[in-house]
């Protein structure tokens, strides 16, 4: 994947913002790579994955999955379809695991990673 991409999220995470938002955000630049047409992050609640925000057109067939881990604990999965590098989605998703932790664990405390 591209240096550009990283970049991309790069600034997106320092803009910083609501986690929705800057899953959004997250997502929907994943699905603008070339060779992606679809990005979503997945939480984790109570054991089950449940898609959060998502961005492209979905094409299953292409998915590759890769867990989100929040201080050794996972909180969710980032997801694409596409050709994507795993080590890429892995650096994506760690970069992300707080906002991802956010999406669902707070209960609407404000919180700042």
């Amino acid at each position: 994947m591209s240096t550009r991409a990283l970049e991309a999220i790069d600034r997106i995470l320092d803009r910083g913002g609501d986690a929705d938002d800057v899953l959004r955000a997250v997502v929907a630049e994943l699905a603008r790579e070339d060779g992606i047409s679809w990005a979503g992050v997945l939480f984790l609640e109570n054991g089950e994955l449940s898609l959060g925000p998502e961005a492209g057109v979905p094409d299953e067939r292409r998915r590759l999955r890769v867990p989100v881990d929040y201080q050794g604990t996972r909180v969710g999965e980032l997801a694409v379809d596409g050709s994507a590098g795993e080590a890429f989605l892995r650096r994506v998703a760690g970069l992300v695991s707080a906002h991802v932790l956010l999406g669902w664990d707070t209960g609407g405390e404000a919180w700042e990673p």
